[in-house]
């Protein structure tokens, strides 16, 4: 956790708090000496949850590792996939667009359902670093499928394997479980003052 350095110290008294804060920060870098798959989850009602999820993805590919995205509820693919796209790289888009627009609760279930198929099957392969379920979150606060499945299922995962999972409303229980949580909150958006989406930014 970062700690705010008072701006009207001497040059001394920075100094000392510099050193302490580098031997805190020694300490707790030796401390940590497990390696493990995390879960991370970004939430809240602000722009970025699933943006910064493509750029651990991007990450892992770097690494010359295996990923897959499960795309909920969206009904296409995000941009992000033309430029990721590789051989370690399957992304699947599974939604049928914003629930508001789809307005069939069963086909949308049905949608998530078979999303789900594909998570396990990712989470089942050896060879598949990270899984990246864009979407989740909006899954689970609007019932469209239950929690705790989810939850086992992350629960019993091979010990490397790293799992995002994106969107509002984060389950409590959820956030409980999960080694990495981030909310995004929202200060101010375009959209709010007659700026529309636009590509590049939003899609």
């Amino acid at each position: 956790m970062t700690k705010i350095i008072p701006t009207d110290l001497t040059e001394d008294e920075h100094r000392d708090k510099m050193a302490d804060m580098k031997a805190e920060m020694k300490a707790r870098t030796d401390a940590a000496q497990e390696r493990r798959g995390i879960v991370i989850v970004n939430t809240g009602n602000g722009k970025g949850k699933s943006t910064a999820g493509f750029g651990v993805v991007a990450r892992t590919l770097a690494y010359g590792r295996k990923a897959v995205v499960v795309q909920f509820i969206k009904a296409t693919p995000d941009k992000a996939e033309k430029v990721l796209r590789g051989d370690n790289l399957t992304w699947h888009a599974v939604g049928g667009g914003f629930t508001w627009d789809t307005q069939d609760r069963a086909a949308d279930i049905a949608l998530c359902e078979r999303g789900w198929a594909f998570a396990e099957a990712a989470m089942a392969d050896p060879d598949v670093s990270l899984v990246m379920l864009d979407e989740m979150n909006i899954v689970l606060s609007m019932n469209y499928m239950p929690v705790e499945p989810i939850l086992k299922a992350l629960r019993e995962r091979r010990p490397d394997l790293h799992v995002i999972i994106t969107g509002r409303d984060a389950p409590a229980a959820l956030c409980e479980q999960a080694d990495l949580v981030s909310e995004m909150k929202e200060i101010k958006h375009p959209f709010n003052n007659g700026i529309m989406a636009q590509p590049g930014i939003e899609f």
